[in-house]
């Protein structure tokens, strides 16, 4: 049956009020307050003699053994704090001391403000406090509000620092180009042949936080970057994700490459972004890489409204 005006003037309105729900109940889905954290469990793995990565909701934890203290490289959420000390205090007696920050989305930085009030000292890019401490847009992601001051770092730098864990170990932090986002930080661990790469290396699509500065063009310049530092034996710690090596990473960076240079190739022939979400651009990475947070529409849009 033909729709009628009436029926035409409602399909804008019904279109409206779907996407309002769809973002209502997404950011809904993402406040912490809605998940069961009693049923996340903090599991451990030993990355090296005196390095660890913890999993549980959120980023990677990395876990460094000082000779004097315990540093932490992010911190998940707030209401798992408990249970990461807890997991922390079964590999080291030692106190928690730092708290270093990759970027500053909440899944990464979370805990900050009860690991402060335990008198760990907070330290990270200012971008990530600047960031932590505004009120940020992030489109359908929601609206972050400003982090109480406790929750701010109180050491920030540049464009690098570097920790000394003893006499002849150190945990370097080196600000790499805005690419996930423009306070994104590598903690590389020179003497132990490893890396805590943040979310600019994760086992999926990755993530260009436009909000915050993020840029596929300075993704591709970091992952060349640390293809550089790493070498066959180096112990990746991703973002997300299991502990991965050297071929994993030139795997991923030859994906972000490709998508990027075909979307850009497309983009600039005159194609729309829906026109290019639709070539199927993405076809041979999709069940392995675009099953999680990141589709391949999204993974495309990051290409088609970034890449230079």
């Amino acid at each position: 049956m033909p729709a009628t005006a009436t029926h035409r003037q409602r399909i804008p309105v019904l279109k409206g009020l779907f996407t309002f729900l769809a973002a209502a109940f997404l950011s809904l889905h993402e406040l912490p307050a809605q998940r069961d954290w009693d049923q996340v469990q903090i599991t451990a793995e030993q990355v090296t003699d005196s390095l660890y990565v913890l999993f549980g909701a959120g980023g990677n934890i990395g876990l460094a053994l000082g000779d004097d203290y315990a540093y932490i490289i992010d911190d998940q959420f707030a209401e798992l704090t408990g249970k990461i000390l807890e997991t922390v205090s079964g590999i080291t007696d030692k106190p928690v001391r730092f708290v270093v920050n990759t970027h500053w989305h909440g899944d990464h930085v979370g805990g900050n403000e009860n690991l402060a009030n335990q008198g760990a000292i907070l330290v990270a890019h200012e971008n990530v406090r600047k960031r932590m401490g505004m009120r940020v847009d992030r489109g359908e992601r929601g609206v972050s509000e400003p982090a109480p001051y406790a929750a701010l770092s109180r050491i920030t730098f540049n464009d690098e620092l570097t920790l000394h864990l003893s006499p002849r170990r150190s945990m370097h932090l080196m600000h790499v180009d805005p690419a996930h986002t423009d306070g994104d930080t590598y903690i590389y661990f020179p003497g132990e042949n490893a890396i805590h790469m943040g979310d600019n290396f994760v086992n999926g699509y990755p993530y260009i936080d436009q909000s915050s500065g993020g840029d596929i063009d300075g993704l591709l310049r970091n992952l060349n970057m640390a293809l550089f530092i790493v070498d066959d034996d180096t112990r990746i710690i991703p973002g997300h994700g299991p502990v991965m090596g050297r071929p994993e990473l030139l795997e991923f960076r030859d994906m972000v490459a490709t998508i990027r240079n075909r979307v850009r190739a497309a983009r600039n022939s005159g194609k729309s972004l829906e026109e290019v979400q639709a070539m199927n651009l993405t076809a041979e990475w999709d069940a392995s890489k675009g099953q999680g947070f990141i589709g391949p529409a999204r993974i495309v849009q990051f290409a088609y409204e970034t890449a230079d």
